[in-house]
């Protein structure tokens, strides 16, 4: 199915957002993701079922100035 990551199209295979999350190799930490303008917690990514037209906005926090 096709959502988009960061505004950018991309197909996927994966049915929630904890399969996108390891489809993606995200880092354990320092992660936000939302589905559709909503923030959602680590802990229920492998509950939130991706369907085909998701918007997902990953956000990675970075170490600098």
């Amino acid at each position: 199915m096709e959502i988009k990551v960061n505004d950018k199209p991309r197909e996927t295979t994966a049915t929630t957002l904890m399969e996108l999350a390891v489809e993606l190799a995200l880092p354990e930490a320092g992660v936000a993701v939302a589905l559709d303008n909503q923030m959602v917690k680590r802990e229920a990514w492998a509950a939130t079922p991706l369907s085909a037209g998701a918007k997902v906005i990953i956000i990675k926090a970075v170490c600098g100035g």
